[in-house]
């Protein structure tokens, strides 16, 4: 399907037609997480926004290689990653159990999460420790070109020779004078060339528990490294969109681009797409506020923030109704509207399958179907996707309701849309599978009310209206028969 697909490149800083290297295949690779606790709401977030992309590529014809990795190994505590102490050996020592037990635990947990918001699995999820032999190829090739250097088993990347040919901070824009003047002095400072320097290769200590044999000794590669001989072995040297979260782009996918356009002379991505933070009554969500949750919190209502929990397609959808590219922000208010809208669309959902066409035809399809695929052909707009499906909600329930007629060809067109759409591109799915069966319940009631009626058993009638009435069903009665709305 020929789609004018455009989407925003943190490489060029706007919008860009999208034209894969290779059609009709796309590569795309997102960074993973790394698996030391629990998987937070900026990680679901951005995995949220990576399967509607994932999604929405598939549906439009492309043949999407989709690569996210599992970092279990070579993540340390500091700034960039590159400093301190290894963060699953760390979570290792204090539960006394070995390093790939808390990489089991918190993967498979990962996983768990990931499937209650309906992520799609991605085609390939390489673990970092699983790729240790192409991390350190990778190493010998950036040292046979001039960008690295040893010291004492240790290999550094030498950003300012780098940067003689190169520019460092493409990704970013930003400037390296700024950036050598604001970084501050880490520990093992004094054996990098200069303060940017970042490792692609540690020397490992005695006491250190994930370790591997390398030409330079015993050691554990970069966290930075992992992630571009994985997506070099997948995706190739160059492939179309690498994505993750905006915080990665000043340190980690900056260092990413420098590793492999050392290795081999290219940027590894066409197009760099990155999802916004997260913030809570408008601060930033983080554990040192005090003001971040893990999801199952946010579902089970079990935190400080929120008065109550909310399903995981009301998180889902919540997080769909703003774009990946702007900040989202939780609080009360917004996550009882969003609660309220998913109610309402997925009320209209149910209705769909019941909807017989009227003969004539007061609505067309085609021109709400064309915007809704605007919407997504304008980098993923989500949003705007939404509010167009509202306005396919409108119409179901004037349908249903008797107040507009439709034609059989609109309506199937009308079906297909909202099919398409609201399971197929949105991910949203019905949490009440009783729902999926609830026209049919609610006919087989009416005729139960209408039978008590015709032997004259009014009190049956009312009592079934009343009832329904209570349970948030409503029962309109004219003419044409009895229909029937959720209140």
């Amino acid at each position: 399907m020929e789609q004018n697909l455009f989407v925003y490149n943190t490489l060029s800083r706007k919008k860009e037609k999208f034209e894969p290297l290779n059609p009709p295949h796309v590569g795309m690779y997102v960074c993973g997480p790394t698996v030391y606790s629990d998987a937070h709401m900026g990680n679901t977030r951005t995995y949220i926004s990576f399967d509607l992309i994932f999604r929405y590529l598939s549906h439009i014809g492309y043949k999407v290689r989709y690569v996210r990795n599992i970092t279990d190994a070579g993540h340390l505590e500091g700034d960039a990653g590159d400093e301190g102490e290894d963060k699953i050996a760390k979570k290792a020592k204090l539960a006394q159990l070995e390093p790939m037990e808390i990489v089991q635990k918190y993967t498979v947990g990962f996983h768990e999460v990931m499937q209650i918001f309906n992520t799609l699995p991605p085609s390939i999820e390489p673990t970092a420790t699983g790729h240790i032999i192409e991390q350190i190829e990778m190493v010998k090739e950036i040292l046979a070109k001039g960008y690295a250097y040893e010291v004492d088993g240790s290999i550094y990347f030498d950003v300012e020779k780098y940067n003689q040919t190169q520019d460092y901070t493409i990704l970013t824009g930003r400037n390296l004078d700024d950036l050598l003047v604001n970084t501050r002095t880490l520990g093992g400072q004094d054996d990098k060339h200069g303060k940017l320097d970042f490792a692609l290769w540690i020397k490992a200590k005695p006491e250190h528990l994930m370790k591997w044999p390398s030409p330079w000794g015993i050691g554990f590669p970069g966290w930075h490294l992992e992630c571009s001989a994985m997506s070099s072995k997948y995706l190739g040297h160059q492939f179309d969109i690498h994505g993750g979260g905006l915080d990665l782009a000043p340190t980690h996918h900056t260092n990413e681009i420098a590793q492999n356009v050392a290795a081999c002379g290219k940027n590894p991505a066409k197009y760099w797409l990155h999802t916004n933070m997260l913030t809570v009554n408008g601060q930033k969500m983080s554990k040192s506020l005090g003001n971040s949750f893990l999801p199952h919190e946010l579902i089970s209502g079990n935190n400080k923030i929120l008065s109550k929990g909310y399903s995981p397609m009301t998180v889902r959808f919540f997080m769909l109704q703003a774009h990946y590219r702007s900040t989202l922000d939780f609080g009360n208010e917004a996550m009882e509207a969003s609660e309220k809208g998913f109610k309402r669309l997925m009320n209209a959902f149910s209705l769909l399958e019941g909807l017989k066409p009227s003969g004539s035809n007061e609505i067309e399809i085609q021109p709400l179907i064309d915007r809704c695929y605007a919407a997504m052909n304008d980098d993923f707009n989500s949003p705007v996707l939404i509010a167009e499906l509202f306005e396919g909600t409108r119409i179901i329930n004037s349908v249903h309701d008797g107040k507009m007629k439709i034609n059989a060809e609109n309506l199937q067109l009308l079906k297909t849309m909202m099919n398409t759409f609201v399971l197929d591109i949105l991910g949203l799915k019905s949490e009440q599978a009783a729902n999926d069966d609830l026209p049919k319940i609610m006919d087989m009631i009416i005729a139960l009310r209408n039978e008590a009626k015709v032997n004259h058993d009014y009190a049956t009638s009312d009592k079934i209206r009343n009832g329904l009435q209570q349970i948030g069903f409503k029962l309109n009665d004219s003419k044409e028969g009895t229909n029937w709305s959720k209140i």
